[in-house]
């Protein structure tokens, strides 16, 4: 099966590699809950939407750190093909111009259902305010079967300054996972943007050429990432300097691990025996995915009190005062989109 991990010193294949993809989040169990449709914005957010809010999400957000994904990756799954749908221009809040490309004859209905399209791109278009997504020119609806992979996000074939959102139609309709993914992949274009890790062409343009890759990360005083030599003021270059440092080593041979078994069995083994710095055991696969749980934590919980790496993981984020102004942005956004479902308080 094809190898779903990062190279930490080699040239980058990133996860789901052979796409050239981060933050592919597999799907996964929780309470069913439909998509609903944003009503119109609030100006305020009132004091009992948030902690509806909170409780709606952290349903499912238990289990998410329950999840044996390692175990998921080591049985296959993922591996299925995805077929794309839709390819869409992304124009501030709007997607246009949508390319087809052929597809089988039970995937046609879902390739012309331009409204479920529209309804996952408002989706996250409501959630996440336009200035944070900027970067983001290039909407894909896609699915390869049912609870495989939910979403990702990666560079454009053609400019590694623009990124790309897809979405598996088949399993969007889960409003808690969604919403947990969504954020998920909006970290990555938070903390690998050119605007915190300016992108490497040789490393854009040559994936595979390990001496170009290696000439990179030699000449990069900061954290490399994969996608170039991280600012030395960027989230994902403190982020690593605090917690990634001292593990690197020990996971940088993991990843070098040649066979699928014992390497999914040695990242199993370095989960448990550094579990108290993870929040999930998918945040071992590479630091970029650490930190991107981290983030979707910080999002959707409440401030951790405890004194664990991985819950100071979660407090990191509280040192910049944007990122908390744009947490409450978001748990704003989070309360239009589910405060409908529940009766009010008060009429």
């Amino acid at each position: 099966m094809p190898r779903i991990r990062i190279i930490l010193s080699i040239p980058i294949l990133t996860l789901a590699c052979l796409a050239g993809k981060t933050g592919v989040r597999p799907d996964s169990t929780g309470k069913e809950m439909p998509l609903p449709a944003f009503p119109p914005a609030r100006p305020t957010v009132d004091d009992e939407c948030l902690p509806i809010t909170s409780k709606i999400l952290e349903e499912n957000i238990s289990a998410l750190r329950a999840e044996d994904i390692v175990g998921w990756l080591s049985e296959g799954y993922g591996d299925d093909p995805a077929i794309y749908l839709a390819t869409y221009q992304v124009t501030g809040n709007e997607i246009r111009a949508p390319r087809f490309e052929p597809v089988p004859l039970n995937l046609q209905d879902e390739q012309a259902d331009g409204e479920a399209h529209r309804r996952i791109w408002e989706y996250f278009s409501n959630l996440i305010p336009l200035n944070h997504r900027v970067i983001l020119t290039e909407f894909m609806v896609m699915t390869d079967g049912r609870d495989n992979i939910l979403a990702s996000v990666a560079q454009t074939r053609e400019n590694p300054r623009r990124w790309s959102l897809e979405v598996d139609i088949q399993d969007s309709q889960n409003a808690s996972l969604l919403t947990f993914t969504l954020i998920h992949e909006f970290a990555h274009l938070l903390t690998l943007g050119p605007a915190q890790v300016p992108p490497s062409e040789a490393v854009f343009h040559h994936p595979l050429d390990g001496e170009a890759y290696r000439s990179e990360v030699s000449a990069c005083p900061n954290y490399f990432p994969g996608e170039g030599c991280a600012k030395s003021g960027s989230y994902i270059n403190h982020f690593y300097r605090q917690w990634g440092v001292n593990i690197y080593d020990e996971w940088n041979v993991i990843h070098l691990e040649p066979e699928d078994e014992r390497y999914y069995e040695k990242l199993d083994r370095f989960y448990r025996r550094h579990r108290d710095q993870f929040l999930t055991d998918y945040s071992v696969v590479h630091p970029a995915e650490d930190i991107a749980e981290a983030f979707t934590f910080f999002i959707l919980e409440t401030a951790p009190s405890g004194d664990a790496i991985s819950e100071q993981k979660i407090l990191f984020f509280y040192e910049f005062p944007e990122l908390t102004n744009l947490r409450l942005t978001i748990r704003s956004n989070l309360c239009r989109l589910f405060s409908p479902l529940h009766e009010p308080a008060h009429p």
